[in-house]
């Protein structure tokens, strides 16, 4: 059985005034404790415990967990804001009738129980295990969002099914006209498109320039926070509907590795500027990490292969063809969709930038230790050439 650990957002059901008022009270006092730390030595530091702050009316645990917090921000010479935490000691979840409540001693001999609001489905059944003892407690982190909106940060640790065995794999290509296209082995490919996020970039930065001009700096954040939040709610429901195609057809999920694109692809001036177009601005590893947290939960294998040459080559034979916007075009006048083209290749990868047959006598990569050949990588048309006049 594999561990996955989660991190659940759950704001406080109706929280009245003068709670979230001791709330925001509380937290200045834990961060004044944790800004007082950072005057000790370092190695006094440590030998701290809650009892040299008796006189503070924060329970001994969430000051033991300050003390731990601050000791590992090694480098922080100022905190701004040290939110209340406590591990899993401090704190349980119940839950009555259909309200699930946390109860929690925030001050010194004094335990008091707050409801909290679920709107997931999946939340209420990660609550349920967690009030079963089929999951396991982490810590409690309680913070505010720049809404004024009080949130409890429950993290929550259980045991999901291992991976379930696979012979095929579905290939995830991602991009920017298409935010992403799976496609089966030799078969349909189903596409997310991304016309709706690209006309959304391009509004948000025409609003965005005219409050720059009116130097309203704060309505630019927070469009700019908008933005984010939207981008991140299509990357949930896309990874999750991911997630379930490969359920559906038993088949696990391979995503083309794009760390470090940023750096390695060129983008001219044109394209930056243009809030659609650039790719400093899409979300591809978030994407990513939504897939397989969800595939984890669900047993689907999530594995990555390399990138290169994924778009370029022919799905059927591996030759190097020519990629035309939406199009692919094979050096026999093939023609298909190119993000199509690209995810088959990603799903059919065996050890090359893509899966060849090697039957072509014009196969644009050959086995990785032949002569001329860069491991993992095609071969030149000059060394291509050569392999195409060597006898069979």
């Amino acid at each position: 059985m594999a561990e996955l650990t989660l991190t659940l957002k759950l704001p406080f059901y109706r929280l009245n005034k003068v709670k979230a008022l001791e709330f925001e009270r509380l937290t200045a006092v834990n961060t004044q404790i944790a800004n007082n730390l950072l005057e000790f030595d370092k190695k006094e530091r440590k030998k701290l415990t809650s009892a040299a702050f008796k006189h503070i009316e924060i329970g001994s645990m969430w000051i033991n967990q300050t003390i731990r917090n601050t000791n590992a921000k090694t480098k922080v010479k100022h905190f701004k804001r040290m939110w209340l935490e406590v591990n899993n000691q401090g704190y349980e979840v119940l839950k009555a009738g259909d309200l699930y409540t946390l109860c929690f001693s925030l001050y010194r001999g004094r335990k008091g129980r707050i409801p909290l609001e679920v709107h997931s489905a999946s939340y209420s059944e990660t609550l349920d295990k967690l009030i079963a003892r089929k999951a396991k407690l982490g810590s409690l982190k309680i913070c505010k969002s720049k809404k004024g909106i009080w949130y409890a940060l429950v993290s929550v640790s259980m045991d999901v099914p291992d991976t379930m065995p696979v012979e095929s794999w579905i290939g995830v290509d991602r991009g920017q006209n298409n935010i992403a296209v799976a496609a089966l082995p030799k078969g349909f490919g189903k596409f997310w498109k991304g016309g709706r996020v690209k006309g959304l970039r391009r509004r948000f930065q025409r609003t965005r320039k005219k409050l720059q001009q009116a130097k309203q700096l704060k309505e630019v954040k927070r469009l700019e926070q908008r933005e984010r939040r939207i981008m991140t709610h299509i990357n949930h429901v896309i990874s999750k509907e991911l997630v379930q195609f490969a359920q559906d057809f038993e088949m696990g999920l391979q995503f083309e590795e794009l760390s470090a694109i940023r750096q390695t692809s060129k983008q001219r001036k044109k394209t930056k500027s243009d809030a659609a177009n650039n790719r400093d601005n899409w979300a591809f590893y978030q994407l990513e990490k939504f897939t397989r947290y969800k595939a984890i939960r669900a047993g689907v294998p999530v594995q990555s292969v390399p990138a290169p040459y994924t778009s370029k080559s022919d799905h059927r034979n591996g030759v190097i063809g020519k990629r035309n916007g939406d199009w692919f075009k094979g050096f026999d006048g093939y023609r298909c969709n190119a993000d199509w083209n690209a995810s088959q290749n990603i799903g059919q990868w065996c050890g090359f930038s893509c899966h060849l047959s090697l039957q072509s006598a014009v196969a644009a990569m050959v086995m990785a230790d032949s002569e001329g050949a860069v491991n993992d990588s095609p071969q030149s048309s000059e060394a291509s050439n050569r392999a195409d006049s060597s006898p069979a």
